[in-house]
């Protein structure tokens, strides 16, 4: 099994504070379960000490209108997002933990998790980079579902990116 982590942020930094998290499991052939929280952006910035980007607040605001409602709704805090993610994965123990770049959502979420004296819910060496397979295969093109900038639609576009991937561009 695997799971696609897309995340919303106000930074792009290590640091980015996280507003929400988005994931799918999936395996060589469909989605089996999804995962969603919106944070509220006081308490990533609070609690976990994360840091503001000017220039991705400007860039939310040019964002679609269903993209920046989203963050809205059902807000939680940071603590709590990062348990309930803890806990949707935990049963799993997947084999690849899958996000859009090999410095982004993996590495933001990861040390989200330490700044706030956790372990990261995942081993390191399942950590794999989504956006090196898309960019292997330019020919494949990803058909997006839902809202973008949504994080669970984008990690369920991604991931059915990577099926598609994996069966016609690899040959699995």
């Amino acid at each position: 099994m695997h799971v696609m982590i897309d995340l919303e942020t106000m930074g792009t930094r290590p640091d980015a504070p996280i507003i929400a998290i988005g994931a799918v499991m999936f395996d060589g052939n469909e989605i089996t379960d999804k995962f969603y929280v919106n944070i509220d952006l006081a308490s990533a910035v609070d609690d976990g000490h994360a840091v503001v980007d000017p220039k991705t607040v400007l860039w939310w605001m040019d964002q679609s209108g269903e993209a920046r409602s989203s963050l809205r709704e059902d807000k939680k805090e940071m603590l709590t997002a990062l348990y309930e993610f803890r806990d949707w994965l935990k049963p799993i123990k997947p084999e690849g933990v899958w996000g859009n770049g090999a410095s982004f959502d993996n590495v933001i979420l990861s040390e989200t998790y330490k700044r706030m004296g956790l372990e990261p819910p995942w081993p390191f060496w399942t950590d794999r980079c989504y956006r090196t397979m898309k960019n292997m295969f330019p020919m494949l093109e990803l058909e997006r579902v839902g809202t973008h900038h949504n994080a669970l639609d984008d990690a369920e576009s991604q991931a059915r990116h990577l099926i598609t991937i994996w069966r016609e561009g690899m040959g699995r």
